[in-house]
């Protein structure tokens, strides 16, 4: 993405906790996001229509609306070629066109429509995007291709809707892509220069506390 020129909002998609049978058990879950139409207002930990199911690892202020690239969407279409894939299949509340995880950094802020959002963190898959999208291999192919999509706090609450564009206002130089998190994240190994940009990323105020503690126990762990 050029951090100067303004992107689209493709889809706005919200949706309610639910119960399902899932190998003989009940589970409840938001995962199916559905596209809606009109304008939503965004508030500090929801859009209007929307809630997660399990707020111990869900939801909150710093995951208050879920963003996936459209572009990814093509790549799952050849991953999982049975499968239909309607705006909204991998939970997202906003399909986004022209933001990717590698151009993208914490702490990046934009404005869509008459709200103001801060980028947060990545997405960590759970089982429950397997059973969205019948698959059980799908949140381990979602890690290794590192199509995550990544999180947003709100900072101005506001109106939205698909179609509207979404401006860059603030690109934080000094912080890390989604993806150079989501890498740190999970490696085992670090190559060179990854302390320094774990150093660099404890320094940014949008990423949240419990991020913050794992890469203050990796930066111990490696200096034992």
């Amino acid at each position: 993405m050029d951090n100067s020129v303004s992107t689209n909002l493709v889809s706005v998609n919200c949706g309610l906790p639910r119960q399902i049978l899932w190998r003989g058990q009940i589970v409840t879950t938001a995962i199916y996001k559905e596209p809606v139409r009109g304008r939503v207002f965004l508030r500090a930990l929801n859009l209007d229509g929307d809630r997660q199911a399990d707020l111990t690892v869900h939801g909150g202020a710093s995951k208050a609306v879920y963003c996936y690239p459209v572009e990814h969407y093509e790549y799952w279409k050849t991953e999982l070629p049975s499968r239909k894939f309607p705006y909204g299949s991998f939970g997202e509340n906003f399909t986004v066109d022209g933001f990717w995880e590698d151009s993208v950094n914490i702490g990046d802020r934009f404005a869509v429509g008459s709200a103001e959002v801060v980028v947060t963190q990545p997405r960590l898959p759970c089982y429950k995007l397997g059973i969205r999208l019948e698959s059980d291999q799908i949140v381990r192919k979602l890690l290794e291709s590192g199509r995550t999509g990544f999180y947003l706090a709100v900072v101005r609450e506001g109106e939205v809707e698909a179609g509207d564009k979404v401006i860059p206002l603030i690109h934080l130089l000094e912080s890390v892509s989604v993806s150079v998190v989501t890498r740190l994240y999970v490696a085992r190994r670090y190559e060179r220069g990854d302390l320094e940009m774990i150093r660099r990323l404890l320094t940014v105020d949008a990423l949240p506390e419990s991020w913050k503690e794992h890469f203050r126990d990796k930066l111990y762990q490696f200096a034992k």
